[in-house]
């Protein structure tokens, strides 16, 4: 592989190729005629004489304005008698065509032949089995140009080809050429030369006509010797000692919504699903496989007879339902327990409609896949993982095509990077990726993947056409329909000595789609609020059902379920759609919040109505319950809304049970804050509102820019806004080693993917600072301390609210801002007194290190990188280790250097959707200083906290029988262990009288699982993510597990009968 190629004998077999080419196809591209008027195809095409000859642009394309504007091609097409000397009398012609245009039509004499869009743009189109030189065609395209872009026609190529396998054309001898050139140049570089020896017949033949037959024996002579030669036998029959084979699966990759709305993608799913169905009763060989349950949930819904005839395929093995997902979804910033629903979900459809579970989860397009990601795939029934997104990696080549891919924990799951979708066969193409993969695996058996995709499509007659013909060459691998099962499983049986499949232990960091972090907050506001929202109304509804026996919603909550998920598409969620799916969208995520509201409220007063009061203060007090949804003890600032209408004489104060007046504060009038101590592990405390005649006089707010704390002491700058200082006084040292909370604005353009790329060399443009507004207390007291700046940025404007709270060790920076701006990014960078050559971020149930330094190139390539609730920069020193964490409520874009954390904030990008991120945002973030590591600073925790806050009800009135403690504070359940995260409570599938808990470990340690509950909960056997029973690690027999670095557990809850 390694040996030197004559340069001189590659160009001659290149040169000999391309004269074959064109002894069979004429370039039409400059004879088009065209006209922007738009007009029926028969007045359009009835005289050409009036239509004007195109131009060609640098490129060779015909281009013409974006916006969806018209453009009619035309042409007459007279067959020849030969192409240089080439006879041309009964081969079959076809009209190759590549387009960028929104819509296409394709006319034939005046008859509508085939239509397209922008991704089935290469069509080939038949215009005669068996042509007759002198015969006519008067061929009109009909485009319609992207709204986002000009449109343009790439290509047009008129293509003669033989219906004869046994005697096939010069254009088909070409490619088979073109095979065998890559093969050698790859695999056996020094039989280059002989190889041109044979094909110098060909250079040296004149352009004069001669018989058919004598061209056919010309190819045949050739092929022979070829095939008789030891230059390069049969592909089926050895290349590299093993027996080569293509084997193929039809596909159709359909975006759910992307550069059209929703309710397109279900028409184009019906078109595709029903194309497929029709060719595999021509093309028996045909093997399809689909994804996404959502979409079969859609068809068997609104098209019971399509649905069926679709299981009856599955049913006969020539479909086969792939994904195991809900949707093929963006999976770097959505929570653990999104992706558990995504399974859960997703497997259970497929087994209740098609009786497997799917081994296969298949997201070919998504942006990036977390670390963690192999231990949720093995823990729901997951045996195969595929993608091919990383093909499109922007700086550094992903050299595996088939690995173990292996969690933090140790999960490992057999992966594979797929050949790139929505290709044709188009056997040169075919023939790069297997040499591609071969050199990565040296396994010969590559799979290909025939269809067109995006907005569906699938096969077409054309492509199993072209695999038939292909079948019948000697210099190319056997090629054989088969399942995505099948073959991986076959693969994967090679995993020996001599194949030894690498180990992958880390993130598939996608090089490219870095803006999707960021891109249309609003829709990652809704789905981090969703989820947290979602999470406390399984909890607290699970925990209404078995203390007070209120009825569980189960369907309402799979529904609002199933909607959040849907939203989390990878064109979606990542804010890479059209402005219309984003209108779409909103009320999807209303419907998730009222949902999730309504259930949420129900049940916490429900559980507040059953518990048993102890003596109030005075007699007009107020119970006050205070609920904690995490698993553990918190002391936080809560706020409770007034009584309403006030009465006159009435303020009031909090007091605890045992009669002690708590700190409190007035703030905006109708709201009472407060610091909630105490609050019990996924529980409630109770606090009494009792009515005063007079409150202490609020004091006068400071004349100074300070905030503090028992922990910290902020100043802010008064001419900038920015953070001068932040103080930690627990450990007497400065945090900021600059100005902090400094809004750094870049230009951002020049992408052509717009919403889904940052520009890599922003930091070359920056824009001017910000300009303060005004600064100004908004509150200062005993609870709480909120001093407002407010800052223009170019026309935008951003009020930023600076919070201390007592009891808490972190500044808030509450944000509202209104976005004008265009094509700009915005980031609030924080310079640090520490130096770190790692920083770490929160993926979904794990952190990951990430280096600072950035040495190699793909450390180069993370200049922006996902995270969940934080990131935090820790260093060490002889002393002692200092690190500080960036928290947020609905952010995902950081970047870092030794001695800085940035959170990026906004985007404005044009494409797709010009109004993307424009207008009224709102989001909080959050500094949290810490001795020591972030994991003894719990800074897991923190985040959660900052995202979840401690609910509130007042004045529940009881119409029932008191059943709760008369505690003051009860917890529902403790797990006993700091480093264990609560993921979820919700009613088991299956069976109503049990519950299931999840939990993940959340520090890369042990942990030691006791449950401990109030009301009598125990757990029962471990279950798998799908509540199948699991391995019996565990049992209900034991009092205490041990629960592995990283590992994700999920157990059976037993609940105690009522009495």
């Amino acid at each position: 592989m390694t040996s030197t190629v004559s340069s001189s004998h590659t160009k001659l077999i290149t040169e000999a190729i391309e004269k074959l080419r064109s002894f069979c196809q004429i370039n039409i591209q400059s004879t088009w005629l065209y006209q922007e008027s738009d007009q029926n195809t028969v007045v359009a095409t009835s005289d050409l004489s009036q239509w004007t000859p195109v131009e060609l642009n640098d490129k060779g394309s015909i281009a013409w304005a974006g916006g969806k504007q018209v453009l009619w091609l035309a042409q007459k097409i007279v067959v020849p008698q030969d192409l240089q000397g080439y006879p041309l009398a009964g081969l079959s012609l076809r009209l190759a065509l590549l387009w960028w245009a929104d819509a296409a039509e394709i006319y034939v004499n005046g008859e509508l032949v085939l239509e397209g869009d922008l991704f089935d743009c290469s069509p080939r189109v038949l215009l005669s089995q068996g042509i007759t030189p002198g015969e006519e065609f008067i061929v009109a395209l009909r485009l319609v140009s992207p709204g986002h872009d000009n449109g343009a026609l790439v290509r047009s190529l008129l293509v003669y080809e033989s219906n004869d396998y046994n005697r096939p054309d010069a254009g088909f001898v070409a490619d088979e050429l073109a095979v065998v050139q890559l093969y050698l140049e790859r695999f056996a570089p020094e039989k280059l030369d002989d190889l041109a020896g044979m094909v110098r017949e060909i250079m040296n033949r004149k352009d004069v006509k001669i018989e058919k037959e004598e061209w056919e024996n010309i190819l045949l002579t050739v092929r022979h010797r070829l095939q008789e030669s030891d230059i390069y036998r049969r592909a089926s029959a050895s290349i590299g000692d093993s027996k080569s084979k293509f084997y193929l699966l039809g596909h159709a990759h359909l975006d759910l919504a992307w550069l059209w709305p929703v309710s397109e993608t279900w028409n184009a799913a019906q078109r595709t699903f029903e194309s497929v169905l029709k060719l595999q009763q021509d093309f028996p060989e045909l093997i399809y496989c689909h994804s996404t349950p959502a979409l079969y949930a859609w068809i068997e819904e609104h098209r019971p007879d399509l649905f069926t005839a679709i299981q009856e395929a599955v049913a006969a093995g020539r479909w086969e339902v792939i994904g195991g997902m809900w949707v093929e979804p963006e999976l770097n910033i959505i929570a653990g327990e999104s992706i558990v629903r995504q399974l859960l979900y997703g497997q259970r459809y497929i087994q209740e409609k098609f009786g497997k579970l799917s081994p296969i989860v298949w997201v070919p397009d998504s942006f990036g896949f977390c670390a963690t990601l192999p231990q949720f795939l093995v823990n729901a029934g997951v045996e195969y993982f595929v993608t091919q997104k990383l093909r499109w990696n922007d700086t550094t080549k992903f050299d595996y095509g088939a690995f173990w891919w292996r969690s933090p924990d140790g999960s490992e799951v057999f992966s594979f990077m797929s050949a790139p979708i929505g290709e044709g066969i188009d056997p040169v193409k075919m023939a790069a990726y297997a040499c591609e993969w071969q050199t990565q695996t040296q396994l010969p058996e590559a799979l290909w993947l025939p269809g067109v995709g995006d907005h569906g499509g699938g096969p077409t007659r054309d492509m199993l056409e072209t695999a038939r013909r292909w079948q019948h060459s000697p210099f190319f691998p056997e090629l054989k329909f088969t399942t995505a099962e099948k073959y991986l499983e076959q693969i994967r049986t090679e995993d020996t000595e001599n194949t030894n499949f690498p180990v992958w232990e880390d993130e598939l960091y996608l090089e490219f789609h870095r803006g999707c972090y960021t891109t249309h907050g609003d829709q990652k506001r809704w789905n981090r609020r969703c989820e947290g929202l979602l999470y406390q109304a399984e909890l607290f509804a699970s925990l209404a059902t078995v203390s007070c026996g209120v009825k569980y919603p189960q369907a309402e909550i799979e529904t609002a379920w199933k909607q959040l998920l849907f939203q989390q598409f990878h064109d979606i969620l990542p804010g890479s759609s059209i402005t219309q799916v984003y209108i779409d969208a909103l009320p999807q995520w209303q419907q998730v919040e009222q949902a999730g509201t309504k259930i949420l409220q129900e049940s916490l007063l429900a559980i507040a109505s059953h518990i048993t009061l102890p003596q109030p203060p005075q007699p007009e007090s107020l119970p006050v319950v205070v609920f904690n949804s995490l698993n553990w003890q918190r002391s936080e600032v809560v706020a409770v809304t007034l009584p309403t209408p006030a009465t006159v004489n009435h303020q009031w104060q909090i007091y605890d049970v045992s009669g002690n007046q708590l700190v409190s504060q007035v703030s905006k009038a109708s709201t009472l804050l407060f610091l909630a101590s105490d609050i019990p592990s996924v529980g409630y405390r109770l606090f009494w509102l009792v009515p005063t005649s007079s409150l202490p006089p609020s004091p006068p707010l400071p004349a100074g820019w300070v905030l503090e704390n028992e922990f910290l002491r902020v100043i802010v700058n008064p001419d900038t806004g920015d953070l001068s200082n932040v103080f930690d006084k627990t450990h007497q040292r400065e945090v900021l080693s600059g100005a902090g909370n400094q809004l750094q604005a870049f230009k951002d353009s020049g992408q052509y993917w717009d919403a889904w790329n940052i520009d890599p060399n922003y930091a070359q443009h920056p824009l001017p600072p910000t300009t303060l507004k005004s600064i100004e207390w908004l509150e200062q007291g005993a609870v709480q301390s909120r001093l407002r700046v407010v800052r223009q940025l170019g026309e935008s404007e951003f009020c930023q609210d600076y919070i201390l709270q007592a009891g808490v060790p972190l500044l808030k920076i509450a944000t509202t801002v209104d976005w004008q701006e265009n094509q700009v990014l915005v980031k609030a960078a924080f310079p640090l007194n520490i130096t770190a050559d790692f920083a770490t971020y929160e993926i979904p149930c794990a952190a990951i290190r990430r280096s600072t330094q950035r040495q190699t190139p793909a450390e180069q390539a993370k200049w922006e990188v996902p995270a969940l609730r934080w990131a935090d920069l820790t260093g060490e020193t002889d002393e002692l280790s200092y690190g500080v964490s960036l928290l947020n409520d609905c952010k995902y874009g950081y970047d870092s250097q030794p001695n800085q954390l940035r959170l990026t904030l906004l985007r404005s990008p044009n494409w797709p959707n010009p109004e993307a991120d424009r207008g009224f945002h709102e989001f909080t973030y959050a500094l949290y200083p810490h001795a020591n590591s972030w994991e003894s600073a719990h800074t897991v925790k923190r985040g959660y906290e900052l995202n979840i806050p401690l609910q509130v009800i007042v004045n529940s009135v009881s119409n029932h029988l008191p059943i709760l403690s008369t505690n003051d504070k009860v917890s529902f359940l403790n797990l006993s262990a700091d480093n264990l995260i609560l993921m979820a409570l919700k009613q088991a599938e299956d069976n109503p009288q049990q519950l299931i808990l999840r939990c993940y470990e959340c520090h890369g340690d042990t942990a030691k699982l006791s449950l401990q509950s109030d009301v009598e909960l125990s757990l029962g056997d471990e279950v798998d993510l799908l509540e199948r029973s699991a391995t019996q690690e565990f049992s209900s027999q034991q009092q205490i597990f041990t629960i592995q670095p990283w590992k994700i557990v999920s157990f059976k809850i037993i609940p105690e009968p009522q009495s």
